[in-house]
């Protein structure tokens, strides 16, 4: 007798395929559920599913595994409900994600670690780490990890080397230019990569305060920030929250703690299935007196756009910059049988004046968004809904923070254009070269203050041609503004670190130097806000 290809006695399996089943109808039948009309039509689109996977299982041309069929239809309905968070995670998958979300805790070294030619090159070691402890330096290259050779790997597989459990000893072979190779044993620990790089105080007594995530220790940093600053001289604050993605929503909140009154309304989380969560402030603000100014761009998103939104609210602080990004969305992880999970989209955030964080967005057919093409114009931004903050100013809704102050980012002139245009797909290879000849520049001894030589350039312009990448002598020639800033950007991180080369960027940023000027001399918070044109969320 025939055996049934599809039948298996295996119980670990049979208990797959009853998850799967069950899985897709705990997807599919709480949306169609409620009201007797509502419950016939279920019913009639349950036999309607299940009759066109019994078609595809049993009559299509290729084969499917029916464990496969189940899964590729929750996939798919997923991608079909408009919600372009939704995951449904294979335990291996899942395992990934946690990985990635918790990326400040896992067991390492404590050292940036980029691909030059066939060589992992360390460009950063983070101050209080094991990297840093063993004496690990900037341009250090590493040959070996646990005595297997590692020249020629993907950065990938020489970063899953060195990754390991917290406490653990890993032997890694070092190269430093000039020396001798040298074999260090060190032990993984938490790494903690700060997330206040660096804090300053700028012209005037403003201090300069950058937060890149928003991570299990980014109150606690911001705090200690804030604390340095004033004890340094500054008299007013620049949080720069530019390229921030977000991060963890506790750290939003205990952020916008510091500068709000308490009472005072931080988010609010919005269910379908559940009241209303509100936020507030809880205890007194760490800076209750002196003038902030907040930074935004396109990269500010998520827990970014609370603090941002809450201060704007509230008057505490003038936003300038560019609308942000526009995540309000709140995910929920629902662990599911035979290790699988699934992530949803289960609430919306609302700032305090009753503002949707979330910016609508046209989708692909898979489920995801599309990227936007060019930012608003002000025209478009000026017909945005209006909400009022405490002081009845105008702040503007419609998804994401509109600043207060909107100020485009730095424009390239012509030559500096046609230089980019011809190097368009490039960036990874002029990445590569220009952190591989930086090194050795840095290497050299470089003091603040230093020029970008004509050797400099040259030697550039030669190793992209000799790596595929030739330019054009005239575009080339018409774009070296760019290139000198390109180049001492580089030199100077490598060689004299982050707060060095920011300081640099401060006379051509031209959103910074709008806080600067609404800033300036303003003792308090009204006073800065009256520099606003307008003093409108929104405004120009």
């Amino acid at each position: 007798m025939a055996r049934d290809p599809r039948r298996s006695d295996d119980p670990r399996r049979a208990a797959r395929l009853t998850f799967l089943r069950s899985a897709v109808a705990g997807l599919v039948l709480p949306v169609l559920a409620g009201g007797f009309m509502l419950q016939r039509q279920g019913n009639d689109g349950e036999r309607l599913f299940y009759e066109v996977l019994s078609r595809i299982a049993t009559r299509g041309v290729d084969s499917i595994p029916e464990d496969s069929l189940y899964e590729k239809a929750a996939r798919g309905l997923l991608r079909s409900i408009g919600d372009p968070y939704a995951e449904l995670y294979t335990p291996r998958e899942l395992a990934a994600f946690q990985r990635e979300g918790l990326r400040n805790g896992y067991g390492g070294l404590g050292m940036l670690l980029e691909r030059v030619r066939d060589t992992t090159v360390i460009t950063r070691v983070y101050p209080g780490n094991p990297a840093a402890t063993a004496g690990v330096r900037v341009g250090d290259r590493v040959l070996a990890v646990e005595g297997h050779r590692v020249i020629g790997l993907p950065l990938d597989s020489v970063t899953s080397r060195v990754l390991g459990p917290p406490g653990t000893p890993v032997r890694v072979t070092f190269m430093r230019p000039g020396e001798q190779p040298v074999v260090r044993e060190v032990r993984r620990a938490i790494v903690r990569i700060p997330v206040v790089p660096y804090a300053t105080v700028l012209e005037g007594g403003v201090g300069y305060l950058p937060l890149d995530r928003f991570s299990e220790a980014s109150a606690e940093e911001v705090t200690r920030a804030v604390s340095a600053l004033r004890a340094g001289g500054a008299k007013s604050l620049i949080l720069d929250l530019r390229g921030n993605g977000g991060g963890s929503l506790e750290q939003s909140i205990r952020i916008s703690n510091l500068f709000l009154a308490r009472g005072q309304e931080i988010l609010q989380v919005r269910y379908r299935d559940r009241p209303a969560e509100v936020y507030r402030a809880e205890g007194g603000p760490l800076a209750s007196g002196e003038p902030i100014v907040v930074l935004t761009d396109a990269g500010s998103a998520s827990a970014s756009e609370i603090v941002a939104g809450a201060l704007q609210d509230h008057d505490r602080a003038v936003v300038i910059g560019t609308p942000s990004f526009g995540k309000g969305l709140v995910q929920e992880l629902f662990p599911l049988p035979e290790g699988y999970a699934l992530k949803l989209t289960t609430a919306k955030w609302f700032t305090p004046s009753g503002r949707s964080i979330q910016r609508e967005r046209r989708m692909s057919e898979t489920g995801r968004f599309l990227p936007d093409t060019l930012p608003p114009s002000d025209s478009a931004l000026s017909r945005l809904p209006e909400f009022r903050s405490d002081a009845g100013r105008i702040v503007r809704g419609g998804g994401g923070i509109t600043p207060d102050l909107v100020v485009r980012p730095d424009t390239l002139g012509g030559g500096e254009r046609a230089l980019v245009q011809a190097l368009t797909g490039r960036a990874s290879l002029i990445n590569e070269v220009l952190t591989e000849l930086s090194l050795g520049w840095a290497r050299a001894g470089v003091q603040r203050g230093f020029t970008v030589t004509p050797e400099w350039r040259e030697a550039l312009f030669q190793r992209l041609a000799a790596r595929g990448a030739p330019v054009d002598r005239a575009v080339w020639n018409a774009g070296l503004p760019l290139i000198d800033r390109l180049i001492a950007d580089r030199v100077t991180s490598l060689a004299l670190g982050e707060e060095a080369s920011f300081l640099l960027t401060v006379p051509r940023d031209n959103q910074l130097q709008a806080a600067l000027r609404v800033l300036r001399g303003a003792r308090t918070q009204q006073e800065a806000l009256a520099r606003v044109p307008g003093a409108t969320g929104g405004g120009r």
